[in-house]
C-alpha cells in the first residue's frame, strides 16, 4: 500500500529521470470516449494496440481499461500485456498519470499533479475530470510506490527533463490563466524545482502551432534526446506559422545553457504536412462545445511526439511524403536505438500522439 508524503522530492533527494534512462514499464489508457475519438473509438483502439505492441517488445506494458471495455481490450492485446480495470475520463496518461522520481539508493516515488482537463472550466476539454485526477495515485498504489500530491495544476506533456537538473516547458501552457492563475512565473518555477528536484527551467515562448487542445504542450515542440541535446520541431517554409515559432525556440535554446552549464546541441526534425482534417476524419464524433473538429482544421502534427523506451524510439507515422525522412533523422540522432514507426493519424485526431498517450515507469536498482 502506497502512502501520501508530506515532504517534497527535493527535500528527500529524489529527482525526475530522463526518458532515455532505463524503464521498468510503460502504461497507457484504452481509448473509448466518443467525443475525443471518432467512430466509437475503434480506429483509435487499433492505433493504441499497435503502439502498445511496439513498446511491449522491449518494455513491459500495462493497459488501463474501463469495465465495459475490459473484455474487448483483453482480446485485442497480446497476452504478455497486462490489462487493469480502472475508471478514467479519457486516455492521455502522459497528462493525467504520475511523473516519477527516483533516488540513488534504488527507491522510486510518484508525483501526483493536479489535473483539470487542460484548463478546467475556463479552457478544459471536458467535465468532470475527477476520475482522471485520481489516476496518478492509483497507478502509484498499484506499483506500491509512495507519492507526493503537488500543489500545482500541471500535465506531464507540458514538461521535459534531461535527468540532470534541466526542465523544458512553454510559457504558453504553464502561464496560461486556466492552469495556476494565482501563481507567478517564479512561484511555478519554485514548485517545479521542489517537486522534480531540477535546478533550471528553460522557458520556450510557444508550443507547436495549432496545439490549442493543450495550450502548447512542450512535448509536441521538442524532445530531450539525452542530457545536453534536444530535438526541435522545424520547418523551412517561411509561409508556415510554425516557422516563427521554431525560429524563436531555436533562438532561446541556442542562447541558454542547461543546469550543468552546457550549450545545447539542437537537432532539427521537420514537421509533417501541414496536416488538415479531412471530410471523413471530421465525421463520427459525438460533438461537444469544447472540441471543434471541422473539415480543414489544421492538426498539431509533430514527429517530436515520440516515446523513448529502453533503446527504442517509437514515433508516429503521419505523412507518407515525410515519414521516411523523419525516421532517418531520428536514426541519426539515436544511432544505437531501434527507430520504429507506428501509424499515428488516428491518435492525432484525438489531440495528441504517442508521447501523449504513454507514461514510462523508471527502473529502480
Amino acid at each position: 500500500m502506497s502512502k501520501k508524503l508530506t515532504t517534497t522530492p527535493k527535500q528527500d533527494h529524489f529527482r525526475m529521470p530522463g526518458e532515455h534512462e532505463t524503464q521498468d514499464a510503460v502504461w497507457l489508457v484504452w481509448p473509448e470516449r466518443t467525443d475525443t475519438w471518432h467512430w466509437g473509438a475503434k480506429p483509435a483502439q487499433t492505433a493504441f494496440v499497435n503502439v502498445a505492441e511496439a513498446i511491449a517488445e522491449v518494455t513491459p506494458v500495462t493497459m488501463i481499461v474501463s469495465a465495459r471495455q475490459y473484455d474487448n481490450a483483453r482480446r485485442r492485446l497480446s497476452s504478455h500485456i497486462r490489462v487493469i480495470e480502472m475508471t478514467t475520463d479519457d486516455s492521455w496518461l502522459r497528462d493525467s498519470g504520475p511523473s516519477y522520481v527516483v533516488d540513488d539508493k534504488g527507491n522510486r516515488r510518484a508525483v501526483d499533479w493536479q489535473f483539470n482537463a487542460w484548463g478546467g472550466f475556463l479552457a478544459g476539454a471536458f467535465s468532470p475530470w475527477d476520475a482522471d485526477d485520481a489516476v496518478a495515485r492509483k497507478v502509484a498504489n498499484i506499483n506500491h510506490d509512495d507519492y507526493y500530491r503537488a500543489p500545482l495544476v500541471l500535465e506531464g506533456g507540458s514538461i521535459h527533463v534531461d535527468g540532470e537538473g534541466t526542465l523544458f516547458t512553454t510559457e504558453e501552457c504553464l502561464l496560461h490563466p486556466s492552469r495556476n492563475p494565482e501563481m507567478s512565473k517564479l512561484e511555478i518555477e519554485a514548485h517545479l524545482k521542489q517537486h522534480l528536484n531540477i535546478d533550471k527551467v528553460i522557458w520556450l515562448p510557444l508550443g507547436l502551432y495549432a496545439d490549442e487542445d493543450t495550450n502548447g504542450h512542450v512535448d509536441n515542440l521538442i524532445h530531450v534526446a539525452r542530457p545536453g541535446e534536444v530535438v526541435l520541431s522545424w520547418t523551412d517554409d517561411t509561409r508556415d506559422p510554425q516557422y516563427k515559432i521554431s525560429q524563436k525556440a531555436y533562438e532561446v535554446l541556442s542562447q541558454t545553457k542547461d543546469a550543468k552549464g552546457r550549450s545545447l546541441i539542437i537537432h532539427k526534425l521537420q514537421t509533417p504536412g501541414p496536416l488538415y482534417i479531412t471530410e471523413n476524419e471530421a465525421q463520427g464524433f459525438d460533438h461537444i462545445d469544447e472540441i471543434d473538429r471541422q473539415v480543414g482544421t489544421r492538426l498539431a502534427g509533430s514527429y517530436a511526439n515520440f516515446l523513448i523506451t529502453n533503446q527504442r524510439i517509437i514515433f508516429p507515422l503521419l505523412d507518407d511524403k515525410q515519414d521516411a525522412q523523419a525516421q532517418q533523422t531520428l536514426q541519426e540522432i539515436f544511432p544505437s536505438y531501434q527507430v520504429v514507426g507506428v501509424p499515428g493519424r488516428d491518435i492525432l485526431l484525438g489531440g495528441g500522439n504517442i508521447h501523449c498517450i504513454t507514461q514510462q515507469i523508471p527502473a529502480i536498482k
